[in-house]
């Protein structure tokens, strides 16, 4: 049985996870049966160099959801004579920031308890997310990607293609080029920062410039800038897009970037700028912190909790519908 037990150690999914999703799927394939006695949280800690922790808690979520019991003196062992066979999901994110986060935590609990979710994180690097998948049997009912690469989408397209396009959902983004009939949930980014920026367009009018902070080297959709572009023509606004920002009074500065979100208010604050008369701030990507920064930051953003809900949707409808997420303007403080 110790054999069937595979603990990842590139994986993103806890450990626990990982061991309690081992045992779901020997009992699905028969290789574990009703009354089999489970190795000892002693002998799995030795031959997987995991914690002892880890194992009772492999063993506790198991319990929990009726597969396994216990014993005082003799150990776990299984108590069901099956399990229905389940969703096994690959999950492939670029990068595990705020906003990703909740986009996962709304994904695995939409899916609900007992769901095996192998999690991973490429960084961005194409290189490394083919290695990901490349290394791993693909016996998964779905793969789940968010599809965002710093060399560009292009260099990506002929090995997702590859993939099975039943299993295949994409999230957060389309790119160009994926053939065949899957599932997505994604943004529209052209459409979607322009739409937003018609709403906020009368609190825009009182800045003499409307300037967006877009370092070219991201992975960041370069729709972004389209759109953006595209509204400043249409209702005549001054604009400029640059790398990086130097706060200046009569300026609004729309910032893709979080790392670079913190740079600006540090020198609004070192300029003695007031923040929202003399200069005006938008922040790309909502999350909770931003109500509270500089009593509060202005976002547009798309609905990550939604998206990761439609995401599980789609698992669990195994529908292959494409679905642009909801995307929105919250005004705040900083503007």
């Amino acid at each position: 049985m110790l054999k069937l037990i595979n603990i990842d150690v590139f994986s993103s999914t806890p450990k626990y996870r990982q061991l309690a999703n081992s045992i779901i799927k020997g009992i699905q394939s028969g290789q574990i049966k009703q009354g089999d006695v489970l190795p000892s949280i002693n002998e799995l800690s030795f031959e997987h160099y995991i914690s002892r922790i880890t194992v009772e808690k492999g063993y506790n979520y198991l319990k929990s959801l009726g597969i396994v019991e216990s014993v005082r003196g003799k150990g776990f062992f299984v108590s069901v004579g099956g399990v229905p066979p389940n969703f096994r999901i690959f999950l492939l994110f670029n990068k595990l920031s705020v906003h990703k986060k909740i986009i996962y935590d709304s994904f695995v609990a939409a899916m609900g308890p007992g769901v095996g979710i192998d999690f991973y994180i490429y960084n961005n690097d194409f290189n490394l997310f083919k290695r990901i998948v490349s290394k791993r049997e693909l016996d998964y009912s779905h793969i789940v990607i968010i599809p965002h690469f710093i060399e560009g989408d292009s260099i990506a397209v002929d090995f997702i293609n590859s993939l099975p396009k039943d299993k295949l959902i994409l999230v957060d983004k389309l790119i160009p080029g994926i053939q065949g009939s899957y599932g997505a949930i994604y943004e529209d980014f052209e459409n979607d920062i322009y739409k937003t920026l018609v709403e906020a367009k009368d609190a825009l009018m009182k800045y003499q410039k409307v300037q967006l902070v877009f370092p070219l080297s991201s992975y960041y959709s370069i729709e972004i800038l389209r759109g953006f572009e595209h509204f400043c023509r249409d209702f005549a606004f001054e604009f400029a897009v640059v790398e990086h920002a130097e706060p200046e009074a009569g300026s609004v500065y729309i910032m893709v970037m979080e790392d670079d979100l913190i740079d600006i208010l540090d020198k609004i604050k070192e300029k003695n700028l007031t923040l929202g008369k003399e200069v005006g701030l938008i922040s790309y990507n909502e999350t909770p912190i931003k109500r509270l920064l500089f009593e509060g930051i202005s976002t547009i953003s798309t609905d990550f909790v939604k998206m990761g809900e439609t995401a599980a949707e789609l698992v669990i409808t195994n529908s292959r519908t494409k679905i642009t997420n909801p995307f929105s303007f919250i005004r705040r403080a900083s503007l």
